[in-house]
């Protein structure tokens, strides 16, 4: 297996410089590279190592090749969330909101054993944020869902 990453998210934003300042403000991101669009501020690819994982970018050109804007605001948002599995949910919790973060789903311990909670970033994204503190068995989660999702 290679120490490369074989499954890299590849995400459109509305302003990409913005976004990388604020996944390393938020998320602890480390810069890998940054490449600008000729004759714009724009950015036409970046990629950034998360968590260890690495999250490419680049703002949307769509409108400039006769599209609609690509971007999570422009789309109403999405269904994909971002998930950070972490040692210390309450410090990363606490510096992505600092950073401007929205919380959607307060961070709590969850039914199947993580502290867990979900943001959304100033771009549109989602990010959800586990630490696994307790180990559950199957049977434990199942039984625990019954009483988290009644009826």
């Amino acid at each position: 297996m290679s120490d490369n990453p074989t499954f890299i998210p590849y995400i459109v934003v509305s302003n990409a410089a913005a976004a990388i300042d604020f996944y390393k403000a938020a998320f602890g991101a480390v810069e890998l590279l940054r490449h600008a669009a000729p004759n714009s501020e724009k950015l036409m690819h970046a990629s950034l190592k998360i968590n260890g994982g690495v999250l490419m970018m680049s703002d949307d050109f769509s409108a400039s090749m006769g599209g609609k804007p690509q971007t999570q605001e422009a789309l109403g948002g999405s269904p994909v969330t971002f998930h950070l599995a972490v040692t210390d949910a309450d410090a990363i919790w606490e510096k992505a909101a600092a950073a401007g973060a929205e919380v959607t789903m307060p961070l709590a311990d969850q039914f199947w054993g993580d502290r867990y909670g979900q943001l959304r970033d100033p771009f549109g994204h989602r990010w959800s944020i586990g630490q696994s503190i307790v180990k559950r068995t199957d049977a434990e989660i199942e039984q625990a869902a019954k009483t988290a999702f009644p009826g």
